[in-house]
């Protein structure tokens, strides 16, 4: 059982009968009363996404979740292609359930898929992926790495705020828990 002061970004469990992933969360103590957990939770087989509030103290049932090694193919009309690395088995994820991960996939990327009862339900990206900016101002002589930002779209489509000196072309490590420029790649 999971207990409210266990409740994390990313914890899966079952709420009102129906798998979730905390999206987000705060505690919340008013001046009478008991205190209150207040969670944006995610369902993981629409990909809809609703706001609960629970008295503190409540408890939710946990679930055990399967991790499966897996590489990214492609994406068509009927979603994201992906192949088991130890089966070779390939299923596709309709893009609700892929939700924002979708920008940082990149054709053979590998990642990890999280299945429950043999069901594919959630990606688990690496912390960072390596993307190239596809379209940005151009940089100009005498721009510094603590001038500034600008905005600079990557190959998949996701915006970061990059700083000055960035080109078009430039390969960049983006984190993939907040989505921030972290480096440059090499």
């Amino acid at each position: 059982m999971i207990e409210t002061g266990d409740v994390r970004k990313g914890t899966t469990m079952e709420f009102d009968g129906r798998l979730v992933k905390v999206v987000d969360f705060s505690h919340n103590k008013q001046g009478r009363g008991s205190a209150q957990l207040r969670m944006t939770l995610r369902d993981l087989r629409t990909g809809s996404i609703t706001n609960h509030s629970v008295q503190a103290g409540a408890r939710f049932p946990a679930v055990r979740l399967e991790r499966r090694h897996v590489q990214f193919l492609y994406q068509d009309s009927d979603g994201f292609n992906f192949m088991d690395l130890d089966s070779f088995d390939q299923f596709t994820l309709t893009a609700d359930a892929v939700g924002d991960a979708a920008k940082y996939l990149k054709d053979n990327d590998e990642l990890d898929v999280l299945t429950w009862q043999d069901e594919p339900i959630d990606l688990e990206l690496p912390t960072s992926v390596t993307l190239v900016v596809a379209e940005t101002d151009p940089g100009l002589k005498g721009d510094t790495a603590s001038g500034g930002t600008k905005p600079a779209t990557m190959e998949t489509g996701l915006v970061v705020n990059v700083p000055l000196f960035i080109n078009i072309g430039d390969a960049l490590r983006v984190d993939t828990r907040s989505g921030e420029y972290i480096e440059r790649a090499s």
